[in-house]
């Protein structure tokens, strides 16, 4: 379908529908499990576990279930939660003692992620009372068209009140890609961010930090890094660890951003401080949640990697199915405290 508002609710409806129907194969599997279990368990009658009454009893347990399970993950979706953390850092700040970070991530601004969402978001961020705010990756759910209102979206991240300012590294979502229902297509060759994206950015107020760094205060490096599988445009490939830190006085504090939660141990043995991550959702939808971590060293939340602290958000936003169980949504309040 064209962009327009039909193609925009039907997006929409697929999104919720593929939560939906996630639970509803989940339950009727093990409503068929359950019924297998009890036919040849022998303790059950078989004319009573087989009747017209049980068949329909059976059938209104499952679609509550799934009824359940859809309209919570729903409601859960859209109720934004602060996590807080403290850490302390034992390197000199200069003239920093310490450093309040709010730390955003998987915003996925598009068919599921618009307007109320964001107002909700720079509300929680601005109550938290930052010094900085950086934003790990997938601001963008693939498609520029897809966002509800480009320039009033704009106008709501404007209102993020940080005094050092608001910088973002690019995720694996920030491209020029169409996406229907969480699954992506579009040809094989490199993907690229539309720069339509960087020019939102950009009157957003969000710095966008392509493999580079900037010195916040004076006194504490923050370095944004592309994503590990798709850099991005003007990247070909990104810089290693080493490199990241090479040209830095690690005397002073090292912030990185990294989208995925990848290579941690040779972020730390680089000199790295703080790394702060999202990509993972946390799983979002349970049973995904339990997956998670086989896929990452570190899947949601703190983890302490030799001297350096690394924090990994569930994220703002949703990909894919229009719902969240098992997990919430959140931006984390980080104080960092330096020695």
């Amino acid at each position: 379908m064209k962009p327009g508002p039909a193609e925009r609710i039907m997006k929409l409806i697929g999104n919720y529908w593929l939560g939906v129907i996630l639970y509803l194969v989940l339950t009727v599997f093990l409503a068929l499990l359950a019924r297998l279990i009890l036919l040849h368990c022998g303790k059950i009658d078989r004319k009573k576990l087989c009747s017209r009454r049980t068949f329909v009893l059976a059938g209104g347990v499952c679609a509550a279930v799934i009824a359940g399970f859809s309209i919570w993950g729903a409601v859960n979706a859209r109720i934004i939660h602060t996590t807080p953390y403290e850490i302390a850092v034992d390197k000199d700040g200069g003239e920093l003692d310490s450093l309040k970070v709010v730390l955003v991530a998987d915003m996925h601004l598009g068919y599921n992620i618009g307007c109320r969402h964001m107002e909700q978001m720079v509300e929680k961020i601005n109550a938290a009372a930052p010094d900085l705010v950086v934003i790990a990756g997938d601001i963008f759910d693939n498609e520029y068209d897809a966002l509800e209102d480009p320039e009033r979206l704009a106008e709501i991240l404007r209102g993020i009140d940080s005094p050092y300012g608001v910088y973002a590294c690019y995720g694996n979502h920030d491209i020029d890609e169409k996406i229907l229902a969480g699954f992506t297509f579009g040809g094989s060759g490199r993907k690229m961010s539309d720069p339509r994206m960087d020019e939102f950015l950009e009157q957003a107020g969000i710095r966008l930090l392509m493999d580079e760094y900037v010195m916040i205060g004076d006194s504490v490096y923050l370095y944004g890094r592309p994503d590990a599988r798709r850099p991005g445009r003007g990247i070909s490939e990104r810089k290693t660890p080493r490199e990241v830190t090479a040209q830095m006085d690690l005397s002073r504090p090292v912030i990185v951003i990294d989208h995925q939660p990848a290579q941690l141990q040779e972020l730390a043995d680089a000199g790295v401080d703080v790394d702060l991550c999202g990509h993972t959702h946390d799983g979002q939808m349970f049973p995904g949640t339990l997956l998670t971590g086989l896929m990452w060293e570190n899947p949601c939340g703190y983890l302490k990697k030799g001297n350096m602290h690394n924090i990994v958000t569930s994220g703002v936003g949703l990909f894919g199915p229009n719902m969240r169980v098992g997990t919430i949504a959140e931006i984390c309040d980080i104080t960092i405290t330096f020695r």
